[in-house]
């Protein structure tokens, strides 16, 4: 009996000691270095709940759910994939792989049968990584996928990119290589002077990373970086960039002069319920422009020309988006100054739910994310081209110049309901017409220089303007 007392004592003194122990020193160091950061998840525990912390117990389980997570990726069942992802973020929110995954999974893999986007996911998408890149300030992996998803996915706003990106080059983890992309979003944004300075920082450092470790990869790196800074010299002097900079532009001839008028036109045919055709014309031979194309709801919030305003939505991480709200992006490719594209809807009933009256039907080209050879004749911010018709300077906060028009759609036109029950609708532009007209024509073409081009090129039959869209 005194021996049973006697283990019951040293268990009691043992249980009160590892709590005192908890509670005075382990857990307080545990909030510091090891925390669930912003998340509140760690507030209010008490000793023996910190020791399951301690014991890697939330890491364990959030583990074990990524695993099968992994399954659903394979088989493709991405719906059941969202609250895995939330639970593992919220278990452990130091997990940065997860974060990246979750961004991608989300932002990406949705999409319907023609393979488009549900753009209605991107807030969610932008939202997971703003709280990610709050409970890992320590590394810069998550503020280059923020960047990243606002560079390439959304392809719009330029400054968020650049804004992005540059949180993620202040830390030193960065590998040098992705420092690279800095330059292309500063030149998205209209700002090629800032991109050149941005490489001649970036050679600095290269020539000392070469220096001190003279192998393949520091001078590959080395090598892009001097590649980049001269083809970014030569494309700001062919495109009057530096001339700009310096009052020359007015009395120069450059390659962006004059401008060129695309001649943007389109019609748009319901040939079945939810089922569109959209042709038109853009007077440009070059291949490689693609016009942006959205339908979406006539009152949608937060819409802008052309896009959203995603990041006004991406504030919290909503695994449900608008089901009653439809928005469709597609990308409208020229071909012999003419596109043609069939958009099916019909097979996405939840993506497309067509819930509401009116919609629009909108047209969208900026020059900005034009590629380079297209680029070399309208310049960054569209010096080089206009539209007599469509040309707006109003669509963005910098004023840049782009082709924007819209077309208004009702419900019933698009589902061939009441009074056009049975017959196809047709809707065009005001100056449509058709590409056969263009057979024979004696419009001037552009075309494109290249670098280092020594010879002018051809002049647009049309002066420039700056009409605007309807």
């Amino acid at each position: 009996m005194k021996n049973k007392n006697t283990l019951l004592g040293v268990a009691a003194a043992a249980f009160l000691g590892q709590a005192f122990l908890n509670t005075a020193e382990i857990h307080p160091q545990w909030t510091k270095d090891y925390s669930l950061g912003k998340t509140s998840l760690a507030s209010g525990l008490g000793a023996d709940q910190a020791f399951l912390e301690l014991l890697g117990f939330r890491e364990f389980l959030a583990g074990m759910l990524w695993v099968r997570g992994d399954t659903f990726f394979e088989t493709g069942n991405y719906d059941a994939v969202l609250p895995i992802i939330r639970l593992v973020t919220m278990l452990d929110p130091k997990n940065v792989d997860v974060y990246t995954t979750g961004m991608w999974h989300i932002g990406y893999n949705f999409t319907d049968q023609e393979q488009r986007s549900d753009r209605r996911y991107l807030p969610t998408a932008l939202a997971l990584g703003k709280e990610g890149c709050a409970n890992n300030p320590e590394t810069y992996e998550l503020f280059y996928e923020e960047g990243w998803l606002w560079y390439h996915k959304i392809d719009d706003d330029y400054p968020q990119a650049v804004s992005w990106l540059t949180k993620a080059n202040n830390h030193a983890d960065i590998p040098p290589a992705r420092k690279n992309l800095m330059r292309n979003a500063l030149e998205r944004d209209g700002k090629p002077k800032e991109a050149l300075d941005y490489l001649y920082t970036l050679l600095d450092q290269a020539e000392k990373d070469y220096r001190n470790d003279p192998f393949y990869q520091t001078n590959n790196n080395l090598q892009t970086i001097k590649g980049n800074i001269d083809t970014s010299v030569i494309r700001m002097i062919q495109r009057g960039n530096i001339a700009q900079e310096n009052g020359w532009y007015a009395t120069g001839d450059y390659d962006t002069k004059p401008p060129f008028d695309v001649g943007f036109s389109a019609k748009v045919t319901v040939l079945e319920p939810k089922i569109l055709k959209i042709e038109g014309t853009w007077n440009v031979l070059p291949v490689g422009t693609r016009i942006r194309v959205i339908l979406r709801d006539a009152d949608l919030p937060n819409a802008i020309p052309g896009s959203m305003n995603w990041d006004a939505m991406a504030t919290d991480v909503n695994l449900d988006p608008p089901r009653d709200e439809t928005y469709m992006q597609d990308q409208l490719f020229v071909r012999n100054r003419h596109f043609s594209k069939r958009i099916d809807m019909s097979k996405d009933i939840t993506m497309y739910p067509f819930a509401k009256d009116k919609y629009l039907i909108e047209f969208y080209y900026n020059p900005r994310s034009a590629p380079p050879h297209i680029q070399d004749k309208f310049g960054w911010n569209g010096e080089g081209m206009t539209d007599k018709n469509f040309m707006v300077s109003n669509a963005r906060p910098d004023n840049e110049r782009v082709m924007y028009t819209s077309i208004e759609i009702s419900k019933d036109q698009l589902l061939q309901e009441g009074q056009f029950a049975g017959r196809p609708v047709v809707l065009k532009t005001k100056n449509y017409r058709d590409s056969s007209d263009l057979r024979g024509s004696n419009d001037d073409v552009i075309m494109v220089p290249s670098l280092r081009n020594t010879q002018k090129p051809a002049a647009s039959a049309a002066p420039a303007t700056n009409g605007k869209g309807q």
